[in-house]
Formats: structure tokens, sequence, C-alpha cells
């Protein structure tokens, strides 16, 4: 959580500063309502909480053990299906208010089910934990009805058809780069490949720190060529343990992999972020300046993560206070 906001906030001082000091590199929004600051103040306060508040559900039933990443992230579909039912309803329609009930029995099943036990077919169950259970189970049928109304004001949009089959596209090909890197790594194990690679970054000058710099440095190199979930499910298993066995603290690493991954989706030829800008960038725009507008933001990064290298602390405090060791 803390490098992210760190990096946010890196994020918000480059623009602020390219903001005073080349304004028309920044020029403001042109208002073609003539609206207030007041009013699009407000517009922005009633458009952000349920965003945020979707967010801090998918993170916090992680954070809290409440659910599983893979749970999570149903949670985070369905609270997505339902956000958009609630804008596509009619204001004080039977419908709204169905969806609206279907958050407010989804945060009643989140708080009971971390505070109660709602397991059933045990032999003892008492009076308080039955009739969470029965309450539990009337917050589904509500949450169940405001799913289905939301898919049903979603279905006309004929968006879904799209969602469905680039979630496919993705787990498909997620599940083909995990089959085939499960493989690799088990030949790779097989011919005394993890031995190699351990001895190579023992040998390395500086110990540790050298090692953790050369791993970092080849693994922002493959980010300008390879996507972020192949250097996840093969690199990161050849080196990770190695480096465990130098000392370096997992949680550290994990966090500083994953900032360094971060930027193979601005480095060119094939940054992510870079392909969706140039989709929606005017044909005035050359790709050539898409990639050096990207420049900055890969700099930002870099300075995040020798931040994390220098500060520790950063990626570690926050996990050693939820899960003290």
């Amino acid at each position: 959580l803390l490098p992210g906001l760190m990096l946010v906030g890196l994020y918000l001082l480059y623009q602020i500063f390219v903001a005073f000091t080349a304004p028309h590199k920044a020029p403001s929004i042109p208002n073609e309502d003539d609206a207030s600051a007041k009013t699009i103040f407000l517009n922005a306060l009633k458009a952000l909480p349920a965003p945020l508040i979707l967010i801090l559900a998918v993170l916090g039933s992680i954070l809290k053990g409440v659910a599983t990443p893979t749970e999570a992230a149903g949670v985070g579909a369905v609270g997505a299906f339902m956000i958009a039912g609630m804008r596509l309803a009619p204001k004080g329609s039977i419908t709204r208010l169905l969806i609206n009930g279907g958050f407010l029995a989804a945060a009643i099943i989140v708080l009971l089910r971390a505070n109660i036990d709602l397991r059933v077919g045990r032999e003892t169950v008492s009076s308080l934990e039955f009739g969470a259970i029965i309450i539990a189970i009337f917050a589904c049928i509500v949450l169940a009805i405001a799913v289905l109304l939301s898919l049903k004001l979603l279905l006309p949009k004929k968006q879904l058809q799209d969602i469905a089959e680039k979630t496919t596209q993705t787990t498909s090909m997620v599940f083909t780069i995990l089959i085939g890197a499960a493989l690799f790594s088990l030949v790779f194990r097989g011919l005394g490949g993890e031995e190699t690679i351990a001895h190579a970054l023992a040998s390395i000058p500086g110990g540790a720190t050298g090692a953790i710099i050369a791993v970092m440095a080849v693994m922002f190199v493959l980010g300008f060529f390879l996507d972020f979930i192949e250097i996840t499910l093969v690199v990161v298993p050849l080196v990770a343990p190695a480096l465990l066995i130098l000392g370096v603290d997992p949680i550290w690493l994990g966090v500083m992999m994953a900032v360094n991954l971060q930027t193979s989706f601005l480095t060119p030829p094939f940054g992510f972020a870079l392909f969706y800008l140039r989709g929606v960038a005017p044909d005035s725009i050359r790709t050539a300046q898409i990639y050096r507008g990207a420049l900055p933001y890969v700099a930002i990064q870099i300075v995040a993560l020798a931040l994390l290298a220098l500060f520790p602390a950063l990626a570690t405090w926050l996990p050693g206070v939820m899960y003290p060791r």
C-alpha cells in the first residue's frame, strides 16, 4: 500500500511541476457545460465513493483474510456490475432501490462472515449463530436479485459479450503461460539450472546487494520485450529462491519486483499502456511522441525503486504491523 501511495505521490508531484513550469503542456479541460467549480467538485464527490468503496472491499477482504484473491476478484466483478446497474437504473425506481439494497446486503454478509461462524451442518449452533445464518441467507437472496437486475440493465448495452470474450482470452493466455512456465521450470531445475543461478548470483560482487541489482536490471530490460505475466511466471521462480538463500526479505523482494514490473507497462516497444494511449490519442500525435512522453514516468518508477531499496521499511512496515511475526 505504501509503495503504491508513494508512486502515485511522485506522479502527482511531477504533473504539478509540469503544470507550473510548462502550462502549455497541461492545458485546462474545456468546460462545455459552463459548470462552476463547486458543481464540478460536487459531481466528483458523487462519482468517487462507489469505485473507492469497491477498491476497499476487494483489497480489504484480502488483507483481513475474509476472502482469497480469487474470491476477492469475484467481489470486484459483482460490485462493478452493481455499480453499472445502479447508474443505469432510473432515479427513484424500484430497480435502483433493490440494487442499492444489494450493496447493503453485501456489507451485511461481509460483517457477519468476519465476526460470526456461518458454517452450517455443525453439531452445535448457538441461537446467535442461527440468527446470523438466517440473516445471511436473506442477504444473499437480495444480493442475487441486485446482480440479476444489474445484468438485465447491462444486456441491452451489448458490453457483456466483449467482457466475457476478453476475460476468456486473458485467462486462457495466463493459464497457457502458467503451464509452459511450470514445464520449463521443471526441466530447468531437473538439469541443475537452479543451482547454477544460485551460484552465479552468489558470485556477483557485492553479495546480496549486487545480486539484487543484477536481477532488477535484467527484469527491467526484459520489460521492454515481455509482458509482466511472462516475467512473473518464468523469471521470478528462477531467481527468487536464490535471492532468498542470500538472506533477502521476501516481502521487500516481492514489492521491489512488483514496482520494477510496473515499468513494463510503459517501456517501448511493447508497453501495454503505450498501446492504450495510441488507441485513444488522435492521429496528429505520433507514436514517437507517446514514447517520449512516457520516459519521465519510467524515470519516476526507477526513483521509486531506488527509494524502496534505500528505505526497505516502505515495503515491510505495514505488513509487519498487520501480520506481526
